[in-house]
Order: structure tokens, then sequence, then C-alpha cells
């Protein structure tokens, strides 16, 4: 009994000590990450020029319009900015399946990865590369087996390379807010240092539609709609005219869970679990983004609760689009 007593102690205090190096080292990385933000220096992107149509398909993502759809907690846009077709993000394939769930899912609604023009990684987390082992490796993988995707740029906020599965795309990284072709732009990475994720830099896609104004697409929003907002006002002249994509609020409830613990809510903080994310940061959220009126609002619910969801839903009425698999936004 008193073996299995000092076992019990020394897991305790090995948890313990393992709490409080992480506590330490959020400390010190948000210090890091908000000196890089402060010392940015950020310009107007002119000319940036617009384009006339937009849409955005989901391919990856929570929930699906149809059940021959498939669905995980990731996320994989089509972005069709008039005749230029980006994928931003490749998801999750949690089950390291051939075909993934996103080549399934575009054989399905009739797209092909030689439709495509560029690819857009929004940051290098598992359900944006392709699963654990891109994250690992930092790559980027479409499925676990070849794959035929053409020669065409891919757009990463740090250093990616495309996996062995689908090598010709033509890495570029992104180190701060770039047109990437007339109208077409990344804002720019911002990071954040999350609890247990570490030291993350995020990129948005924006589009400029004429007319109308910015598009914001985003992966996760780990860099916080309030900074996403921020630097978008910095970059361009046109108003904001929809938000589109993750923000991360698994509030009440997580897609990623671990018997009974969120682990969404824990690993996408830039706070200890015991001041994570709350009913707060979600109505913070709403009320930044209220300030600048999009007319168009839809939430990935990858990473965000149904709970959030509905706040979201409720605050921005008519305007507000259920994102999901196989449900074109036409801008």
């Amino acid at each position: 009994m008193m073996i299995l007593f000092y076992i019990l102690l020394a897991i305790i205090l090995l948890f313990i000590a393992f709490i409080g190096i992480k506590v330490l080292q959020l400390k010190s990385g948000r210090e890091r990450a908000d000196r890089e933000i402060a010392s940015a220096e950020i310009k107007k992107l002119t000319p940036f020029g617009s384009v006339k149509n937009l849409s955005v398909l989901p391919l990856i993502d929570f929930y699906a319009e149809k059940p021959t759809l498939k669905t995980e907690p990731g996320v994989s846009y089509l972005v069709s900015a008039d005749d230029t077709k980006i994928l931003l993000d490749v998801g999750f394939n949690t089950k390291k399946k051939h075909p993934s769930p996103l080549l399934h899912n575009m054989n399905e609604l009739g797209v092909t990865p030689q439709d495509l023009n560029m690819i857009f990684i929004s940051h290098a987390h598992l359900d944006h590369v392709g699963g654990m082992e891109d994250q690992k490796q930092k790559t980027f993988s479409f499925s676990r087996a070849p794959v035929d995707v053409p020669e065409i740029p891919a757009y990463t906020p740090v250093s990616l390379k495309p996996s062995k599965h689908n090598p010709k795309p033509v890495p570029h990284t992104i180190n701060g807010p770039t047109v990437l072709k007339e109208g077409i732009a990344s804002i720019g990475p911002i990071p954040r240092f999350l609890f247990l994720m570490g030291y993350t830099s995020e990129h948005a896609l924006a589009v400029n539609v004429e007319g109308k104004g910015i598009v914001i697409i985003i992966g996760c929003g780990h860099q916080t709609i309030e900074r996403i907002i921020e630097r978008a006002q910095a970059l361009f002249d046109e108003p904001i005219y929809a938000i589109i994509g993750g923000l991360h609020y698994p509030v009440h409830g997580g897609r990623i869970k671990l018997g009974p613990i969120n682990l969404q809510h824990i690993v996408g903080s830039d706070k200890p679990p015991w001041r994570g994310l709350s009913e707060k940061d979600v109505q913070s959220a709403i009320t930044a983004m209220n300030r600048v009126s999009p007319q168009i609002v839809s939430l990935s619910p990858h990473d965000s609760s149904d709970w959030s969801i509905d706040q979201f839903r409720q605050a921005f009425g008519d305007r507000y689009v259920d994102l999901k698999v196989g449900k074109e936004i036409r801008i």
C-alpha cells in the first residue's frame, strides 16, 4: 500500500510540476507574442484591386448539408474568387483514411485537385494540415496516399512543405501582409501563445469584393477576432463585409473530448485551463464584430460549440449564415 501511495504522490507532483512549467511558459510566450504584434509595421495594401464574384464552399467541417458528405472537427474551404480557386486548409483526416474525407467530399461536390489555383494553409495545427503526422513533420496532406495535386503555390504562415502524398505544390512562407492576386491577400501572420499548443502563428484570407468590401475567411481564429479586425482595418480602406470561418469558442461544449474533458477548451486558449475561454469571450467577440457591422457572419462549428454558435446566430439575425459542408456561401 505504501508503494502505491508513493507512486500516486509522485504522479501528482509531476503533474503539478508540469502545470507550473506550462504556466511559466505561457506568461513568457504571451509577452513574446504581444511584443511581436506591437512591433509589426503594418501598412496599407495598395494597390489591392477587387474581384466581382466570391463564394465559399465548405469541404470539411463538423456539420454537413446532406448525409452523403463526411464531417470531422477540421477545416477545408474552397474559395472561388472570380476564376481563381483557393483551397483554404486540407482538413484533419482523423482516421488516416484514403481517400480522406476531404477527397470524398470533393468528389461528391464535383471538385478536383486540378481545379485549384492556389492553396492557403491558415496555420500548422493537425485539424488544418491533414493530421498529427503532418503537424509533427511540418507538412500538409490531402490524403494518406498519392494525390495528383498540380504545381500551384501554397501559402503558409510558417515553414511547411507538401507531404510525399502530394509533392507538387510550391510552398511560400508568408511573413507579413501580402497581396496574392488582384483583390486577394493574406492579412499576415498574427502570433498567439496557447496553453499546451505553444507559439501559434496564423493568418487569414482577405478578398475585396467589388461594391461590397472585405470578406475575411478564417481557419481557427487563434489570433482572436479583435486582432483580425484591427489588422484588416489597418490594411484596407474598404469596410469589412463578411466574416466567415473558425473563431474557436468551445464554450459549454467542444468537438474533441477525452472522456468528459473538453480538449479544445484547454488547447485553444492563452489562459490556464481554470481561467479558459468563457461566455465573456464570446460576447466580447460579438461586440467587436458589431462595431464593424458585417453583412454576413458564418461561424465554423469545428471549433465552436453549439451554444456559442447560437449566441452569434441571435446577435446577427438575418445576417448569420449556418456553415455546413456542401452549403455554398455566395457573396
